[in-house]
């Protein structure tokens, strides 16, 4: 920008007062748009992870509104004050307002990234990070409002037991027995046995068959090729598993993502990340997890004051133990071995929805 007033000291002093007008209103602008994407998501869409992502966004730009942006505000003098476009009048559609309030906080950033990098390159650093955030936001939530991505996070926050298989014999029937017995969130752990790829999409796919005729969520763990094969409701992902944005990339936006977490930070880390729901555990040591220490019932309580999305109470937990676990925050369980090796899934299944429906 060569010969301009921002390549001029002297001239930038001059014009100072109208561009730091020029940047209060554009991240006045930033951030009312962001507003909108917000409550959008929260009352809509009800996506706890997409409305802190969005809100983390908002705030950041709020830290770098300088008070003395705001003191150079003077709405009189604005020659465009209370201009209108026809195209305001055409927005009937929730959706396109959703998509012409992204665009505008998409402009405005622009805008505070061109104009800030001589006055406050801080603020032209920032806008351009989150100007970039914004355009992966934006798909997933014009996305996230398809009807089908909507009504498996509204199915998801209806469910408080998740059951988690494992290789027992007759697993389909297994299953079967707890779906009708009422669980509704069905993860499927392909291990070993069976032994072939084949033969766990076999598996699989009349798992998703028995969960759709019961309409129940079905969700593979880990392999994101099955889940895609099997045509999953989406993946369970560990902590050493593919990075939830490769997954969501792979995925789009209508399908779940979970991720195992066994600290705070993890759980904080997830939601940032856009994850559906987490695993909190695991809360007792268990076979499943051989080696892994159990975090006890605080990391429960930590979960029930702090987290925005669904999360599950995992490991070790039976009907033996349940009234704990629920006593530390946790509304929501999964188990694995208390219903698959049960010598009855079914009623095994119905114990413990009683005792969890009974403080929902």
């Amino acid at each position: 920008m060569s010969g301009s007033v921002l390549s001029d000291g002297g001239a930038l002093e001059g014009q100072r007062p109208a561009i730091e007008r020029l940047l209060d209103a554009n991240l006045d602008r930033a951030r009312e748009g962001l507003r909108v994407l917000e409550d959008w998501c929260r009352f809509v869409l009800r996506r706890p992870d997409l409305v802190s992502r969005l809100k983390d966004l908002r705030q950041r730009l709020g830290r770098s509104h300088r008070l003395a942006y705001k003191l150079a505000r003077h709405a009189a003098t604005d020659v465009a004050a209370g201009f209108t476009h026809p195209a305001q009048q055409e927005r009937h559609d929730p959706l396109a307002v959703v998509a012409a309030n992204a665009a505008r906080v998409q402009e405005a950033l622009r805008v505070l990234e061109e104009f800030g990098r001589s006055l406050d390159p801080p603020l032209a650093q920032e806008a351009s990070r989150i100007r970039y955030a914004l355009y992966d936001l934006e798909v997933e939530c014009l996305r996230g409002s398809s009807p089908e991505g909507s009504s498996r996070r509204e199915r998801l926050v209806q469910c408080s037991l998740y059951l988690i298989t494992s290789p027992v014999p007759n697993l389909e029937g297994v299953v079967e027995a707890a779906l009708t017995a009422g669980v509704r969130l069905v993860q499927y752990r392909p291990k070993q046995d069976p032994a072939t790829d084949l033969e766990r999409l076999r598996q699989a796919r009349e798992l998703r068959r028995a969960c759709q005729r019961h309409g129940a969520l079905f969700l593979v763990n880990d392999r994101l090729d099955l889940a895609l094969a099997a045509d999953a409701d989406g993946v369970h992902l560990g902590q050493s598993d593919l990075p939830v944005a490769e997954a969501r990339r792979l995925l789009g936006p209508e399908r779940l993502i979970g991720r195992s977490t066994h600290a705070p930070e993890q759980l904080r880390q997830a939601v940032r990340e856009g994850c559906d729901y987490v695993g909190v555990g695991p809360v007792h040591t268990t076979p499943s997890k051989p080696g892994r220490p159990a975090v006890g019932l605080a990391y429960v309580a930590a979960a029930a004051a702090d987290c925005p999305i669904p999360w599950f109470a995992i490991g070790g937990i039976e009907a033996s133990n349940l009234a704990s676990v629920r006593q530390a925050g946790a509304q929501r369980v999964a188990v694995i071995r208390a219903i698959t090796e049960a010598a009855d899934p079914g009623a095994a299944t119905q114990r413990l929805l009683q005792e969890l429906e009974a403080v929902r």
